[in-house]
């Protein structure tokens, strides 16, 4: 595979991601629409112009500035296209032009939109969530690479392990330590991955949430009252197994059979 095969889903991905970006800011308003008004500053509320508009390429000509009113431009957008730019490069390398390839370009899309709508708003939209369900496992039945059994079990284990840990924690504790977001959202995970994946996946999140959630709390000094929302942590998880889910599971089971 050359390097100019990777050019085209690279670009057609920074163009997704410059979608994405008007989801991430628009979805969790109430009765906002992801497609009208056309891109505009926030600030000045001017139109922007295509040229204006091109991902990546025109926040560096811009210098992160609006050009009418020059008021600065999140590095948010750049970062999310360039986020889905790579993620459809790295899709097309592991599954070329498929069904895979175009039903995982759709996942991706969705974690990193519930990535940074959690970490602006700590919710995670049931339209994503849900409507992933049902994509997860309708699309297991044209799947290679996960069945529609493993999917289904997936989205019970994921979405059963979590709701099971929330109800103790709450018993326990009295307090709420996992919101529903996060249980529909590892049920949607376990539906396009499939259960084996959700091992590893709860694993990776809890240990990489702790080392930040540690680092919030010496930050904000407010100790076990410190919030931080924990769906970045499913998504990444997530992407990670989907593109080195073989070589962690070779990797699990060395380390098992060496230990015994």
């Amino acid at each position: 595979m050359d390097l100019l095969s990777i050019i085209y889903p690279f670009l057609i991905g920074s163009i997704i991601g410059s979608f994405l970006n008007v989801v991430i800011f628009r979805l969790p308003e109430e009765g906002a629409s992801i497609v009208f008004p056309s891109s505009h500053c926030p600030r000045c509320k001017s139109a922007i112009g295509w040229y204006d508009n091109v991902p990546i390429i025109s926040y560096l000509l811009l210098r992160g500035k609006c050009r009418k009113c020059n008021a600065t431009i999140s590095l948010q957008y750049p970062l999310v296209e360039l986020c889905m730019a790579l993620l459809s490069a790295g899709l097309f390398r592991k599954f070329d032009i498929s069904f895979e390839f175009f039903f995982y370009f759709l996942f991706c899309a969705s974690l990193l939109v519930i990535i940074f709508i959690d970490l602006h708003h700590q919710i995670i939209p049931d339209s994503i969530s849900l409507g992933g369900i049902v994509l997860g496992f309708g699309g297991a039945f044209f799947n290679h690479g996960v069945s529609p059994l493993q999917s289904g079990l997936g989205i019970l284990v994921g979405g059963g392990f979590f709701y099971l840990f929330a109800l103790s924690y709450y018993l326990i504790t009295k307090r709420d330590g996992l919101g529903g977001g996060d249980i529909k959202l590892l049920a949607m995970i376990g539906a396009f991955l499939g259960w084996q994946s959700i091992l590893f996946v709860i694993f990776a999140s809890s240990l990489s949430g702790s080392f930040v959630g540690l680092w919030a709390m010496v930050k904000q000094g407010k100790g076990g009252q410190t919030k931080i929302p924990f769906g970045p942590f499913l998504a990444l998880s997530a992407m990670c197994y989907l593109f080195f889910g073989t070589a962690i599971i070779d990797f699990w089971f060395r380390l098992s059979t060496w230990n015994l």
